[in-house]
């Protein structure tokens, strides 16, 4: 199985979300912020397809990937669950250790904050990695949806909808 950055991300913020994405439930579509983070990432550095190059690997998407400084960039709108982003950007750093690919580091860039933070990967993060990707294939695996999370960071979460209205909200 390819664990994504997605997933990797998603693993950080809510075990549901990450288990309603892999399990081919799509909400991101529906969802003004999405929207409004993918205008973020396309319109913040109109120069980034021509500089650096889109990189798919080991069932990854790295939008920028700049190869001559083995520098990942990964552009995010809010720093609002910014552990889940640093992890992605770890993650994408592993699977480009794991394909032989050495010394890369990466930038995580809030366009809108006006603020960058450097991402590198330690020992004890690619212990921690291997770990959590065999707890996301345990939870994709999983028959079962685990339970909401309740926290403040699901008012603005794509699935939010599908995670709280009840069969009592809903329309006849």
């Amino acid at each position: 199985m390819n664990v994504s950055g997605t997933h990797f991300n998603y693993y950080h913020v809510c075990k549901r979300k990450l288990w309603l994405f892999a399990s081919g439930i799509f909400m991101e579509h529906t969802s003004d912020l999405v929207y409004e983070g993918k205008l973020i990432h396309e319109e913040s550095y109109p120069q980034r397809a021509e500089r650096y190059e889109e990189l798919e690997i080991g069932g990854c998407k790295i939008d920028y990937y700049d190869p001559r400084n083995k520098i990942i960039h990964e552009i995010k709108k809010s720093d609002k669950i910014e552990f889940a982003h640093e992890w992605q950007v770890k993650y994408y750093i592993f699977v480009l250790e794991c394909n032989e690919i050495h010394g890369v580091t990466g930038i995580l860039e809030y366009p809108t904050l006006r603020h960058k933070n450097k991402v590198i990967l330690t020992d004890d993060d690619r212990i921690k990695i291997q770990k959590i990707i065999i707890e996301i294939e345990t939870i994709i695996l999983s028959n079962s949806c685990p339970s909401k999370i309740n926290s403040k960071i699901c008012r603005n979460c794509s699935y939010y909808e599908f995670c709280y209205i009840s069969e009592s909200e809903t329309i006849n």
